[in-house]
């Protein structure tokens, strides 16, 4: 890893407290919804969040969100947390995506649509795998921001970008201008915050899951088949969807499940 990129995830501040009430309530097996609730009410900005998100098109609820305890009822404990923690997450980071050639909005949208779409597909196959994979699809690309302060501090913007515009392999690109995949910068962030060890393993793997743990491998490739099909680049083109199903059948997954997981995604964007 560039000694660059060591130095700025060295530098990242402690995550919010109210992140670290939220990840004590969603441990402890005794919390309620109205704990996260009373916790989350104290930060007016991760309930503004909160609710443009329960009110976008991509969950659908039928009917307007108005106050967190609603939200928090209907995306439940283990989604809000995923939630707030990727906002709180960004809010620390200094996002400029150019190399990418996408702004902010651009790539949160991309995180959720990632979020949404393994969501969508592993409900099908294990709820509660579901569940843990929505969390590590929502933050897997975050090291992406830190990728992008390199290249821009380094003037190679307008070379990497010419690069990504036309890749099926953002990761390849990446790995020859700084030597590091996103998947290894946000497993060492999120080893810098002092996550749980399988969560930052089942990221770090997610570009070559066949050399992960063997308890993680389901993970790893899960994402990995995510990430394909919505690339920062080309999301949800035909290319990246072929890519994202020929890899899942390779792994052994029902690729029916998918495909409506996709379009049922798709539809809502």
């Amino acid at each position: 890893m560039k000694s660059s990129i060591i130095n700025s995830i060295k530098s990242l501040p402690p995550l919010p407290r109210t992140i670290e009430e939220v990840d004590k309530i969603y441990a402890n097996e005794e919390s309620s919804i109205a704990d996260l609730v009373k916790v989350l009410e104290n930060d007016p900005m991760l309930v503004a969040n909160l609710l443009k998100v329960a009110n976008s098109p991509l969950y659908s609820f039928g009917k307007k969100i108005k106050n967190v305890s609603h939200a928090v009822s209907l995306f439940g404990m283990g989604m809000t947390r995923s939630i707030v923690l990727c906002n709180s997450v960004k809010k620390l980071l200094n996002v400029d995506m150019q190399p990418y050639g996408i702004t902010p909005d651009k790539f949160a949208k991309i995180s959720n649509l990632q979020a949404n779409l393994i969501f969508n597909w592993y409900k099908q196959i294990n709820e509660e795998k579901a569940e843990e994979l929505y969390l590590a699809a929502f933050l897997q690309e975050m090291g992406k921001i830190l990728i992008s302060s390199d290249i821009i501090q380094d003037g190679e913007t307008t070379s990497f970008l010419s690069e990504i515009k036309t890749s099926n392999n953002v990761a390849m690109v990446e790995k020859s201008y700084v030597d590091i995949t996103t998947s290894e910068v946000t497993a060492a962030v999120f080893e810098h915050w002092g996550f749980e060890s399988d969560f930052i393993d089942m990221i770090k793997y997610a570009d070559n899951p066949s050399a992960a743990p063997q308890k993680l491998k389901e993970y790893s490739m899960a994402l990995r088949i995510v990430k394909t099909i919505i690339p920062v680049n080309q999301p949800f083109s035909k290319i990246a969807i072929n890519m994202g199903m020929t890899q899942a059948a390779q792994a052994g997954y029902d690729t029916q499940i998918l495909e409506n997981a996709i379009n049922s995604v798709i539809t809502r964007v």
